[in-house]
């Protein structure tokens, strides 16, 4: 299926840049938006299956954007954080928002494209060499929360796969650290979301973060 893409982003060359990248590619950009509140209306709207978010928009910005697009009720596209800043607080904050992943703006064209596709299979994109120590970063700066109750439900090995993709590990990678098929490892990442109640990977790697299942620094040296 050919993903259906709305790009929201405050430059309009940035904007034509990346729809000459992804239409190059057979990928379907069926919108744009100047503003957060112009990305909201187009979710709505549009019905897209990823929106490519910036975060530093005027009239809404991106972090907002993401908060009512994903609170919504109706179909919701996936959202997919493109940003110039590899360390900036509101992109920590979009993926506890519920965003599927996030992106530099300049990333090759050829992540762009693939990122695209990922998020709208249903994955998330995860880059161990931002993602991990962005949330790192800050998470360091918050007062952990009150441990949730299914992360007692997990079992050993569930913690152990859980610290594994905090750390930015494919299915694939955690297959070949554990010893295991990766149809295993994918299942016990299914099972782990289902037990806590999440949305995505990314969402794990941030309550692994936050409750301090994973310190910052440690599982990297």
């Amino acid at each position: 299926m050919t993903p259906r893409v709305v790009i929201a982003d405050d430059e309009r060359l940035v904007r034509a840049g990346f729809r000459q990248i992804l239409r190059s590619e057979s990928i379907d950009v069926i919108g744009e938006a100047a503003n957060g509140a112009e990305a909201v209306d187009a979710a709505r709207n549009l019905n897209p299956d990823v929106l490519l978010m910036d975060i530093r928009m005027p009239k809404l910005d991106g972090l907002e954007a993401t908060r009512r697009i994903v609170s919504g009720s109706e179909s919701r596209p996936r959202i997919l954080i493109v940003t110039t800043f590899d360390l900036d607080e509101y992109v920590y904050e979009a993926l506890r928002a519920g965003a599927s992943g996030f992106l530099l703006k300049d990333a090759p064209e050829d992540q762009l494209v693939a990122a695209v596709r990922v998020v709208a299979d249903g994955g998330s994109l995860f880059a161990p060499s931002v993602t991990r120590r962005l949330i790192a970063e800050f998470s360091r700066k918050r007062s952990l929360p009150s441990r949730p109750p299914g992360l007692d439900q997990l079992t050993t090995r569930e913690i152990e796969v859980l610290r594994l993709v905090a750390r930015g590990l494919s299915n694939q990678e955690i297959a070949a650290e554990l010893v295991v098929s990766e149809h295993t490892a994918r299942t016990h990442v299914g099972h782990i979301l289902s037990k806590l109640s999440l949305r995505d990977r990314v969402q794990g790697v941030v309550l692994a973060y936050e409750t301090g299942l994973v310190q910052p620094g440690v599982e990297d040296a």
